[in-house]
């Protein structure tokens, strides 16, 4: 059975991998846990029953990370994850911290496991890339991507059920899919109705109330505000233009899903600041004509319009303009 990876929390993925390193490595890997740095390693100490293999196993300090995306396919290569070059990479900030390990002895092997495509020519590459960073042999370090993370969880069927993969513990995701269409016909269409932003609309009386009621907090929305207010006569206009019906259905659609996830989410989250800036990040690490960089900030503008016109977050009793 393949698994959607992208739809599972953080916590969900790391505990996926501990119980798989358990049948690789032995029962006493220990979970992961945030260090002094911040950092999350599972790790295990004694000698692996089964990895690389039984004749020749790894014995010492196994050191186990688990990065987790919630965007489709994507790979090692990508240059947010690995850049032979770059310095704001999720591997480069790991280097100083495996450096660290390695340096106190603390870490004999290294195990990192991503739900990433995996191609052999990267595998050698980063491998290559940790090794000459880190001080550590070749053979002690081992990179698990989507496809052996497949061949291993087939291997130990168990597993899954073990950790009990629940949907109602999923993160707040959402699709892409039709707000994609809507920013994309809304960005064609832009030049034709952007005189309308010389008139931006009048400030909600109740929009402080709105906030107080969501938790966001005062700096957040003042900013939005002063980014995203002249756009909302603009989107209103383009929704509510007769031809555009199909896309109105369409974010009228997409509004029901946001909100419902939300209201099912809420708790996660102490204001609605990280809830808004989550699904920013989410939805552009899902949709690569929502990240494109034509998109970015009018996909942010249709957000704070949903806000604005009380389509997603708590309304209490304010009505829309």
């Amino acid at each position: 059975m393949k698994y959607a990876y992208e739809d599972l929390s953080d916590a969900q993925f790391e505990n996926l991998i501990v119980f798989l390193c358990q049948r690789l490595l032995g029962i006493s890997v220990q979970g992961f846990a945030k260090g002094p740095d911040g950092g999350r390693d599972a790790k295990f100490v004694g000698t692996a029953e089964l990895h690389p293999s039984r004749t020749a196993p790894w014995v010492g300090t196994t050191i186990i990370q688990a990065k987790h995306t919630n965007g489709y396919n994507r790979n090692f290569s990508e240059s947010d994850f690995y850049s032979a070059t770059g310095m704001n990479t999720v591997l480069s900030k790991e280097i100083p911290r495996i450096k660290n390990l390695r340096a106190n002895q603390q870490l004999d092997h290294y195990m990192l496991f991503a739900n990433r495509r995996l191609a052999g020519n990267a595998e050698s590459e980063i491998c290559t890339y940790i090794a000459k960073e880190c001080g550590i042999p070749k053979a002690s370090i081992y990179l698990c991507g989507l496809e052996q993370l497949e061949v291993w969880l087939k291997t130990f069927s168990e597993v899954p059920k073990l950790v009990n993969l629940d949907p109602v513990d999923s993160p707040l995701i959402v699709s892409p899919d039709d707000l994609a269409e809507v920013v994309q016909a809304l960005a064609r269409q832009k030049s034709g109705v952007s005189v309308v932003l010389d008139d931006p609309p009048t400030s909600r009386v109740l929009y402080e109330q709105k906030n107080v009621l969501n938790k966001m907090s005062d700096e957040y929305a003042k900013a939005q505000c002063r980014k995203y207010l002249k756009e909302t006569t603009q989107i209103r206009a383009f929704l509510s233009a007769p031809e555009n019906l199909d896309l109105l259905r369409m974010y009228e659609s997409v509004v029901d899903e946001f909100q419902l996830k939300i209201i099912a989410k809420r708790k996660d989250y102490q204001a609605f600041d990280e809830a808004m800036e989550y699904l920013v990040d989410l939805l552009f690490n899902r949709d690569p004509v929502l990240r494109q960089h034509a998109h970015k900030r009018l996909t942010r503008a249709v957000l704070f319009y949903m806000y604005w016109n009380c389509d997603i977050g708590e309304a209490g009793n304010a009505e829309a303009d």
